[in-house]
């Protein structure tokens, strides 16, 4: 280990090949490491912020308002009550004399003037440290309004981001099973830890109706109320997040029998053994349903292909570092790389478990380097050592990439770009190729330390030989 990884740490970063694989994960951040992670708070919001029409108000200071407001590239198909941020903007005498009138009066008067079909309440650090009663609040205004009124209990100093997903699951498990089923197809599917990104669930939802697969509830992304509180009515959860929405997937099944199935929706290989996966699961209720899914992955494939080959040809191996959220992303980009020819020389995630890890160790290469809730000193060090020419993360990790001259590829809560799909993969070849062999990185520091290779420097040729 290099003396920028601290002592206390030595347990979180594992060099694939170099010792038996051990991995310890879910622990606290270390204090004074400035940890790439978001706090309890943040967890919950991004989670349920792409519910559309519901009103999200969050009890505390202004900051915490600000700080999550449209934190996501969450698209709508119709309302866009998510994209307003509301807080109660606690003053100093609201710590000293209690926050619960104000709460109440803010919430009266929101729920009146925009007439929302649900509203949650989101508490913050300072509402856990001067004790208000956020669930009797919001149960008064519930009883006195009739609508749901769901508190968060998502104070930031309660855990880490894992915690607010938490939180999020048992907020929105209040919704479902309070509305009908009546008219519900028999093959039918809830699609938990999409959050529409660039309008992603728009892609993956067509997928489905060409199966002959109905969708129930979009969870989060594209989220209505009424849908969710429906969602016990599908006869299966499909669970892409698992960080964010697993949670909420085991509470259905202990509650109501739903099985779930892990799925992913990006790259070519998980992509398609996603639509298998359900398809499988409703061979007996439709005989028919695996030839329409394999019919739909060979058509797109057959239009896919031939593309991706120009790109591959280009990229074959360049070095790729992935440092993201939740570690379901990690295992699907280290695919996708794979598939353009490129090595992954480092992986990481905020909140993967032992078993995401595991399952890391086994899909990468020897030499690569896995590590969970990294912090810029670590990450920096990693790059600088692996010599990486693209580094895939969130808008926290971006300068990082930029400070050092390497490539960045946005695979967060901003992105406008649809990645996921058959199509999404096809915008990821052109994103990553468009930044790696971008002739700007001969002129950055990281290049200029490097004797330069002919290939490197006769860019310019080689992006005038793909045609896009």
């Amino acid at each position: 280990m290099t003396n920028t990884i601290f002592a206390e740490r030595k347990d979180q970063v594992h060099r694939k090949g170099e010792e038996p694989f051990q991995m310890a994960c879910d622990k606290e951040s270390l204090a004074g490491a400035v940890s790439q992670r978001a706090c309890v708070f943040c967890g919950s919001r991004v989670v349920l912020y792409p519910i559309t029409d519901a009103l999200h108000l969050v009890h505390g200071p202004i900051g915490c308002a600000a700080y999550t407001w449209d934190i996501r590239g969450a698209l709508s198909s119709g309302p866009e009550l998510h994209r307003h941020s509301y807080s109660t903007d606690l003053q100093e005498s609201d710590v000293i004399f209690g926050g619960e009138d104000k709460l109440y009066r803010a919430l009266t008067q929101l729920i009146e003037r925009i007439n929302p079909k649900a509203a949650f309440v989101y508490s913050t650090c300072i509402v856990g440290i001067i004790g208000d009663d956020l669930s009797g609040v919001c149960k008064k205004v519930e009883r006195e309004k009739g609508i749901p009124v769901i508190p968060v209990e998502s104070e930031g100093f309660k855990g880490n981001k894992r915690a607010g997903y938490n939180a999020a699951c048992r907020a929105m498990f209040q919704l479902v099973g309070t509305g009908p089923i009546d008219d519900i197809s028999p093959l039918s599917v809830n699609i938990l830890g999409d959050f529409n990104l660039a309008g992603e669930i728009w892609i993956v939802r067509e997928y489905f109706e060409r199966m002959g697969v109905k969708v129930v509830a979009n969870i989060t992304g594209d989220g209505r109320v009424d849908d969710l509180r429906r969602a016990h009515g599908a006869a299966l959860n499909l669970v892409q997040c698992s960080g964010s929405t697993i949670d909420l997937a085991k509470m259905m099944k202990d509650e109501y029998k739903i099985p779930f199935l892990r799925v992913s929706y990006f790259g070519v290989e998980d992509m398609a053994d996603s639509l298998y996966k359900v398809a499988d699961f409703f061979k007996d209720l439709d005989p028919e349903i695996m030839e329409r899914t394999k019919a739909l992955v060979r058509d797109e494939l057959s239009e896919l292909y031939p593309k991706l080959k120009e790109y591959r040809k280009a990229l074959k191996g360049k070095k790729a570092a992935i440092y993201v959220g939740g570690a379901f992303k990690a295992f699907s980009l280290v695919k996708a790389f794979r598939l353009l020819g490129m090595t992954v020389e480092l992986v990481g995630s905020q909140t993967g478990t032992e078993e995401d890890y595991k399952e890391l160790h086994e899909i990468t290469d020897p030499g690569t380097i896995i590590v969970d809730d990294s912090n810029p000193l670590e990450l920096s060090s990693f790059l600088e050592e692996k010599d990486v020419d693209i580094f895939v993360g969130g808008v926290k990790e971006r300068p990082i990439a930029y400070k050092l001259g390497v490539g960045f590829c946005d695979h967060n809560h901003e992105r406008k770009e649809a990645l996921e799909g058959f199509v999404g993969m096809l915008n990821f070849a052109k994103e990553v190729y468009s930044t790696v062999m971008s002739p700007v990185w001969r002129f950055t520091p990281r290049k200029q330390a490097i004797s330069s290779k002919p290939q490197e420097m006769d860019v310019c040729h080689e992006r005038k030989a793909i045609k896009n």
